[in-house]
C-alpha cells in the first residue's frame, strides 16, 4: 500500500461485462479479461481481488485460469485476495484452508476472505494456516448488502453485537502487531452508520480493512472518511465496476486504475 498505494481492483467477470468487453462468456473469454486486467493495473494497485465464483461457474477450465491469473500476479508483483468467502467447521474449514493458503497450492494468492457466520472459532484452521505461511485473511464483518444487518447488527445477551465481536476477535488475534496484523475485516465503504450503531471498534482491529463499493457503487471521499474515521490508514480501497468499466481497451484500463488509486489515497489522506 506504502508503493502502490490503497487500490485494491476486483476481478470481476460476469457474463454481461463479458460481453460489454466484446468477449466470449467462456473460459476463453474469461482468461482474456482476467489477464488484461491484470496487464493494466498492475503498478497502480496493491491488489487484486479475483471473486472465485465467477471462475469456478466455468468448471475446472474456469478454476484453472484462476490458478494462471494467481501465478500471473505474483510474477507481476502485485498481491491477489482470493474472494471466495469460505466459512465451515471443523476438517471442513481446514480443507478450504489448504486449498486457499496452503504453500504449493495453485489458489493460494496472498489472502483469502473468509466468513465467520459458523463462529469466529471456526476460522481457526484458517487463522492457523494463514499464520504459518505468511498470508493474511479478510473477515466478513460489516458488509453493504441490506440483508447483512440482521446477523450482523444481532447483539448477544451481554449486548455486544456480532459485528463488534469480530473486530473484537480481529484484535485480539492481531494485538502487537506492527505495523499491522494478518487478519484483516471486509467492511463496505457505503454501511453508513452501522459501525457507530454497531459499536464496532475499527480502530482497534490493527489489521488492514478491506473496502468494497469504492467508485461506481457509491463511495467516495466522504464516506471513506465517515465510515472509517481514524482507521482509514489502515484500509484498502477496493473499486470493481469503477475500473472495468474502462475496458476494454488497456491504457483505458490504466488511467482508469491510476485515477481511482490516486482518488482513493487523496480521500484516506491524514488518517
Amino acid at each position: 500500500m506504502d508503493e502502490h498505494g490503497p487500490l485494491c481492483v476486483g476481478v470481476d467477470p460476469h457474463a454481461s461485462l463479458l460481453k460489454q468487453w466484446g468477449l466470449p462468456d467462456d473460459v476463453t473469454g474469461l482468461r482474456e479479461f482476467s489477464l488484461r486486467v491484470l496487464e493494466a493495473v498492475a503498478g497502480s494497485a496493491a491488489a487484486l481481488k479475483p471473486q472465485a465464483a465467477f471462475f469456478e461457474r466455468h468448471g475446472s477450465r474456469g478454476v484453472a485460469v484462476l490458478e494462471e491469473l494467481v501465478a500471473s500476479a505474483r510474477d507481476a508483483g502485485i498481491l491477489t485476495i482470493v474472494d471466495a468467502k469460505r466459512g465451515d467447521i471443523g476438517s471442513t474449514m481446514a480443507a478450504y484452508a489448504e486449498t486457499f493458503l496452503r504453500d504449493g497450492s495453485p489458489l493460494a494468492g496472498d489472502a483469502l476472505t473468509v466468513s465467520p457466520f459458523l463462529g469466529f472459532g471456526s476460522l481457526t484452521p484458517a487463522v492457523d494456516l494463514a499464520a504459518s505461511t505468511g498470508r493474511g485473511l479478510f473477515v466478513l464483518c460489516l458488509t453493504s448488502n441490506p440483508e447483512g444487518a440482521s446477523v450482523q447488527h444481532a447483539t448477544a445477551p451481554d449486548g455486544t453485537t456480532v459485528a463488534a465481536s469480530v473486530a473484537a476477535a480481529a484484535a485480539e488475534l492481531n494485538a502487537g502487531a506492527v505495523p499491522l496484523g494478518s487478519v484483516g475485516l471486509v467492511v463496505g465503504a457505503t454501511v453508513g452508520e452501522a459501525v457507530t450503531t454497531t459499536s464496532t471498534d475499527l480502530a482497534a482491529v490493527n489489521g488492514p480493512l478491506l473496502a468494497p463499493g469504492v467508485g461506481a457503487q457509491g463511495a467516495g471521499a466522504a464516506e471513506l472518511r465517515h465510515v472509517f474515521g481514524d482507521a482509514r490508514g489502515a484500509v484498502l480501497a477496493s473499486s470493481s465496476r469503477g475500473v472495468l468499466a474502462a475496458g476494454p481497451d488497456i491504457p483505458r484500463l490504466r488511467a482508469a486504475a491510476v485515477a481511482a488509486s490516486e482518488q482513493a489515497r487523496e480521500a484516506l489522506r491524514g488518517a
